[in-house]
């Protein structure tokens, strides 16, 4: 237990090793991935769909069991993660999104309450959390290197925790101290800062710049997805 910071109320730990550890002694997780599963979650979610994340190698497979549509990565398809994609979206969609962080983080936390954070409902998912007690852990995602697949801490989840963790109360671990201090002092230049951080500049570079405008809207929602049965939908 000693890497678990169980000893605080709120804690904060990098990806799927934090979510998976933590998850057993703590009251609720809230998962971050700015760019982009949570903030599509979030989107989808505004708008009254079901969103399934989904690992594996079958996604279209499980999509069609599920009776939802598959998004894509990079709006291939008709949806995709890239959250401009999401920005109009049909009554009742249910909708599958395959992520190597942000799917997978969600569905290692067992029966614990999980919630999908990022900055557009950083308040209100804040809020949600302390309605399930006081041991709160925020998960940023992170994302992965190609060379190895090992993990890659990004700023925008970090920042995305911390914008959370901003407005929570309680006895802070040390890592929580620190990425609730960064996010304060990005908070005051915020769009332009994430559009320097490496995952954003990738959305840029790909044609997406909308993107990281639709991502960095701070509290623009009041939307909290919980995950219940496998599925994020309105709390």
């Amino acid at each position: 237990m000693i890497f678990h910071q169980s000893e605080f109320d709120v804690r904060c730990e990098w990806g799927l090793q934090g979510a998976a550890q933590f998850a057993a002694t703590s009251d609720v997780v809230i998962i971050v991935d700015v760019l982009s599963f949570t903030s599509c979650v979030e989107m989808a979610a505004a708008q009254g769909a079901t969103v399934f994340p989904y690992r594996g190698d079958d996604a279209a497979g499980f999509a069609a069991s599920v009776q939802a549509e598959l998004a894509a990565k990079w709006g291939e398809g008709r949806y995709s993660l890239s959250p401009h994609s999401l920005v109009n979206l049909p009554a009742n969609l249910r909708l599958v999104l395959p992520s190597p962080n942000g799917s997978t983080l969600s569905l290692s936390t067992a029966e614990t309450p999980t919630l999908a954070g990022c900055l557009r409902n950083a308040r209100a998912v804040a809020t949600a959390a302390q309605r399930y007690g006081r041991r709160i852990t925020v998960i940023p995602a992170g994302e992965r290197w190609r060379e190895d697949w090992s993990l890659r801490p990004a700023y925008e989840d970090w920042l995305g925790a911390g914008a959370i963790l901003s407005h929570l109360g309680g006895h802070f671990s040390p890592e929580a101290r620190a990425a609730r201090a960064a996010f304060l002092d990005a908070k005051d230049d915020l769009p332009a800062l994430l559009a320097q951080c490496g995952s954003a500049k990738e959305h840029i570079e790909r044609g997406f710049p909308q993107n990281v405008e639709i991502v960095a809207a701070l509290d623009a929602s009041d939307c909290v997805p919980v995950l219940v049965e496998g599925a994020y939908s309105l709390s």
